[in-house]
């Protein structure tokens, strides 16, 4: 059975910094684009972030410049470091899997999802 658990949220002043991480189980991805979608409370969830298979890394533009993503496919592990936090960037944040992507943003549904993790942003 896949697993994906995300890890690192939390409550965060604005300007702060938060690390999330997502560690798979049941299967390696190593081959598969993984990334970071999140959901606003009254919003559909959107795309943040992803590391394609080939080491492409692509970003919403309302977070370009302050989140990275990387993954270390040894450890079966996606993070996304998450810098300058803005109240707005407060949402359930989610690990994806198996997904296509194009430089524009995701291009396809991922078929494996985590469970999420909270990120709350103060003013």
């Amino acid at each position: 059975q896949v697993q994906l658990v995300e890890s690192g949220g939390g409550l965060v002043q604005a300007g702060g910094s938060l690390r999330l991480s997502c560690v798979v189980s049941g299967r390696t991805f190593s081959s598969d684009t993984m990334g970071w979608f999140r959901q606003a409370p009254g919003k559909e969830r959107e795309f943040v972030a992803a590391f394609s298979w080939s080491g492409r890394s692509t970003y919403a533009d309302s977070v370009k410049g302050r989140f990275t993503i990387s993954r270390d496919n040894a450890k079966n592990t996606v993070y996304l470091q998450m810098n300058s936090l803005k109240p707005e960037d407060t949402a359930i944040y989610y690990c994806a899997a198996s997904f296509a992507t194009t430089a524009r943003g995701p291009a396809s549904l991922p078929n494996y999802w985590g469970q999420g993790t909270q990120v709350t942003v103060s003013s």
